[in-house]
């Protein structure tokens, strides 16, 4: 399955706040459309969860305290359903706005992240929930 690594606490936001755009600047592969997971990436800086969450907040949502989010790994899902270049949610900073749509809870599952969309087999995600439970 298709995954995206996401800092903190924006991973969150999108699988839990409502966030429904993903801000990206790269060129985007318009063929792939359908769910894929929200891997929360490792690395977040205490400038980055505090402009997050006074965002976050301006728009009405608390992001929980950056201790407690979890890091390193897959926290959700989301459908990805558009690409496009501009955005009226007010979630839109970008240059391309990946439209989110029927975000979804999952177990955490530890995974390193990569860069960009990158695959990880069903059968890793059912070995490492495995692990995890």
């Amino acid at each position: 399955m298709k995954a995206l690594s996401i800092r903190q606490p924006w991973a969150w936001l999108i699988v839990h706040g409502g966030k429904d755009v993903e801000n990206r600047s790269w060129k985007w592969h318009p063929k792939f459309r359908g769910r894929f997971l929200v891997h929360a990436a490792q690395g977040m800086t205490k400038d980055e969860y505090a402009e997050a969450a006074e965002f976050a907040s301006s728009l009405g949502v608390t992001v929980p305290p950056a201790d407690q989010l979890l890091r390193g790994g897959v926290i959700g899902s989301v459908v990805l359903a558009d690409s496009q270049d501009t955005s009226q949610s007010p979630w839109y900073m970008g240059q391309k706005a990946l439209v989110l749509r029927e975000p979804l809870a999952l177990p955490f599952i530890r995974i390193k992240g990569q860069l960009g969309f990158f695959e990880i087999p069903n059968e890793q995600l059912v070995q490492l929930s495995k692990e995890t439970a």
